[in-house]
């Protein structure tokens, strides 16, 4: 008898390696996986030692900027100032991608708003990538446990 790759089982694999659909559809879970696999963790408590900072900050007339460095001590205004927040998701995305994160001892990332919307959407597309991945990996794996699919005639 054949053992058929089934979408149920390739979410099985993909829930133990925490990127399925019970991860897709908790917020929570999703936030954990994603920071877990990098190695980060988001704070909104400022700490000096965090690697990267997001926040908000005013202008002396008044005009609200969002800041995204990794040194908020040495602030490069054409590339970590931003008229809003619309790149910031990509910004945090990049920063968590990209960084020195270690699953173990978790680097953090101080963001003032953990509840901004550009959080849910660098979370929401981390997740995206990381699952797709997985699932590639998933299928070769079953591949290689003997698993096929069905014959489509």
């Amino acid at each position: 008898m054949t053992k058929l790759i089934t979408p149920e089982l390739i979410n099985e694999r993909l829930e133990a390696k925490g990127f399925g659909e019970k991860q897709a559809d908790g917020e929570d879970l999703m936030y954990k996986s994603v920071l877990g696999h990098y190695g980060y963790k988001l704070i909104d408590d400022w700490d000096d030692d965090a690697e990267y900072f997001i926040y908000e900050e005013s202008t002396v007339d008044g005009y609200s900027v969002y800041i995204a460095t990794a040194n908020p001590r040495k602030i490069n205004i054409s590339e970590d100032v931003h008229y809003y927040d619309s790149d910031l998701g990509e910004m945090l995305a990049e920063a968590i991608k990209w960084g020195n994160g270690d699953p173990e001892y978790p680097e953090k990332i101080y963001v003032d708003d953990l509840g901004a919307q550009y959080v849910q959407d660098a979370m929401e597309q981390l997740f995206e990538e990381l699952s797709y991945r997985f699932e590639e990996e998933v299928i070769d794996e079953l591949k290689e446990e003997g698993y096929e699919y069905e014959d489509e005639d």
